[in-house]
């Protein structure tokens, strides 16, 4: 038919053009962060859920993770959905709703948190830990949209998919690692002493 090889012509192109916009929306979004991160002045009163001070901060230790709790039954739905737990059949349709509306109750978990750091310690670099933590908070971010333009695609390439999903598991893990954990363990984890103190 007269319409297939156009079609077929430009395929390859509105690929190029999804992948292209896969790739600079996200970076666009964390830059985004970082650039107000930076910009915006510390408001160290600021509180999450009314609390404030050091009390905000220990809240905010026990949500993040809570949320890393989250994301790890996140992960194992994921898995389940695509049969790669051994000796376990793919998930049943109401796993993907269910995994499908985690996903968003996260992002929503996700935003009061990512919100009092940014706007009690904007982007900080004054320690290693703190350089990590902010970074990898811009990078989440970006990393999510990635994540929500690769599921709404049929053209990407599948493996992203997963590798998206991968690396938004160790985002988190690693915003655990540098602040909740640190918190929860008595301003101290292996690599970062309490001398690296910063956002908690």
């Amino acid at each position: 038919m007269a319409g297939e090889p156009h079609e077929e012509r430009r395929g390859p192109g509105a690929r190029a053009a999804l992948l292209a916009l896969g790739v600079l929306v996200p970076i666009a979004v964390g830059f985004g962060i970082y650039a107000f991160g930076k910009e915006h002045t510390p408001d160290y009163n600021s509180g999450i859920y009314g609390q404030h001070g050091t009390d905000a901060v220990d809240l905010k230790a026990r949500l993040g993770s809570a949320l890393l709790c989250l994301v790890l039954i996140q992960y194992g739905l994921a898995l389940w959905m695509f049969g790669r737990i051994p000796g376990v059949r793919a998930a049943p349709h109401p796993v993907r709703t269910g995994h499908r509306v985690l996903g968003y109750f996260l992002f929503l978990f996700s935003l009061p948190i990512a919100f009092h750091c940014l706007v009690t310690y904007g982007i900080e670099t004054s320690s290693p830990r703190v350089a990590i933590h902010s970074f990898t908070g811009c990078a989440f971010y970006g990393a999510f949209v990635a994540k929500v333009i690769v599921v709404r695609s049929r053209r990407l390439p599948g493996f992203l998919l997963p590798v998206m999903g991968s690396l938004l598991l160790v985002g988190v893990a690693l915003l655990w690692y540098t602040a909740p954990l640190w918190v929860l363990n008595g301003y101290s984890v292996p690599g970062f002493s309490s001398s690296s103190y910063g956002v908690g």
